[in-house]
């Protein structure tokens, strides 16, 4: 479905989720948010995150590690960002500026996390590379409870998606046309 928009689609799209999204009291109310640039056809996030680093908000951005860990930058702008491309996986849009180190994301009150799909208990499914699932499992060992919220298309809310041991729920997802909470952010 991502490969069928067209560049107004994303255009569109990408409005209408920074619309919804900005209106979660999580981001309304958060002082640190860690959040991703979007590439390709992914939903759009460059206008969420020009909106709450206008709010004030300190927005954390990830570098992809060779260990597809992530390491975390502050974004000032999309003149900090860079594409980078690791190997022969696609590119990736990061900061330029100095490194945070892994721990960084633990300071955030709010985790914007990509996805493929959400299913009716939360669960997310990502690309299958394990840098989010290493991000949660480091803010679980941390004892930090940001609130966990998966950006993505309509028709990419589902019934069911595949789970593992290691996967945990999210507690809301983000969509153009709404938002859907699974369980209480913290």
């Amino acid at each position: 479905m991502r490969n069928r928009l067209t560049a107004d689609d994303l255009r569109e799209t990408s409005a209408a989720l920074a619309r919804q999204a900005l209106g979660l009291p999580e981001l309304a109310e958060a002082d640190t948010v860690a959040a991703y640039v979007s590439v390709g056809s992914e939903p759009g996030t460059l206008a969420l995150l020009d909106a709450l680093r206008a709010r004030g908000v300190r927005v954390l951005l990830p570098a992809l590690l060779p260990d597809n860990d992530l390491d975390w930058g502050a974004y000032e702008g999309q003149e900090s960002l860079a594409r980078i491309r690791h190997g022969g996986r696609m590119a990736l849009f990061e900061p330029v500026g100095e490194r945070l180190g892994p721990d960084a994301v633990t300071t955030a009150d709010a985790v914007l996390l990509p996805g493929l799909a959400v299913d009716a208990r939360g669960m997310r499914l990502g690309r299958g590379g394990g840098s989010y699932d290493r991000v949660l499992a480091r803010l679980e060992r941390a004892g930090a409870h940001p609130a966990l919220v998966v950006l993505l298309y309509d028709s990419e809310v589902v019934e069911h998606v595949p789970e593992e041991p290691h996967d945990r729920p999210v507690h809301a997802v983000v969509t153009p046309s709404g938002v859907r909470r699974f369980r209480p952010a913290p």
